[in-house]
């Protein structure tokens, strides 16, 4: 089945060669002016969109706002603002690459490529790897739950999502900061530090059900990684 691509922008001619370069490449294409052709055009879920930020009505930034929560799939916004401040709002409201017009096709191409190469990985990744095991501690990626020795591990959202992005990156080193923006998000108001604690609690939950498991080791001044070993 071919890859869905949807292109929402108002200016006609750019669209147009948009849709050209997309469909050469072998991409099925739809295409929407304005934010509310865009929602409607969400059904079924497009592997890619492409979306411009200055447009009639709804902004680029809106609409990625109101569908963030609904799919999934790679955003690329296209806009003639080049401001740094623009560039980081796109990014950190839920987009994935931010390119500024004029671009060559050439380089919008190879991007949507290797969005779309990044995406199939993480859903073939997530297909294969729904259920980690480390010992005698489980992690199911799906069912959002830690079990150690058949028995729930009692984890916040927040503590589950770190433990999650630690264990499917084991050996890895991740730094407060890595850490505290991967979860919480470029947006939020509080503090790397909150990751110390996060951390404490989840050893003293997992400890309490495994004395003899050290799952999360800390490297002074640098960051925390989740050891390898696995049963």
């Amino acid at each position: 089945m071919r890859e869905k691509i949807l292109i929402v922008d108002d200016e006609v001619d750019i669209v147009s060669l948009m849709e050209q370069a997309m469909t050469a490449e072998g991409y099925e294409v739809q295409t929407a002016s304005e934010g509310t052709q865009a929602l409607e055009s969400l059904t079924p879920a497009p592997d890619l969109i492409i979306l411009d930020v200055m447009m009639p009505g709804m902004n680029g930034f809106e609409l990625c706002q109101m569908i963030r929560d609904e799919v999934d799939c790679p955003i690329l916004f296209v806009s003639a603002r080049q401001a740094e401040a623009d560039r980081i709002q796109g990014l950190s409201i839920g987009g994935d690459d931010y390119i500024t017009k004029p671009f060559s096709l050439r380089e919008l191409k190879a991007r949507v490529a290797a969005h779309l190469r990044g995406s199939r990985r993480i859903r073939e990744s997530s297909a294969e790897r729904s259920l980690l095991r480390y010992g005698v501690l489980r992690i199911d990626l799906k069912g959002r739950e830690v079990h150690v020795n058949q028995t729930v591990v009692p984890l916040t959202a927040k503590e589950f999502d770190i433990v999650e992005m630690l264990a499917l990156h084991p050996g890895q080193v991740f730094s407060k900061e890595q850490i505290y923006d991967r979860i919480w998000g470029l947006e939020a108001s509080g503090d790397a530090s909150t990751i110390t604690e996060h951390i404490k609690k989840i050893r003293a939950k997992l400890g309490s059900h495994d004395q003899n498991g050290s799952y999360i080791s800390t490297l002074w001044g640098v960051g925390y990684k989740w050891e390898r070993s696995d049963g």
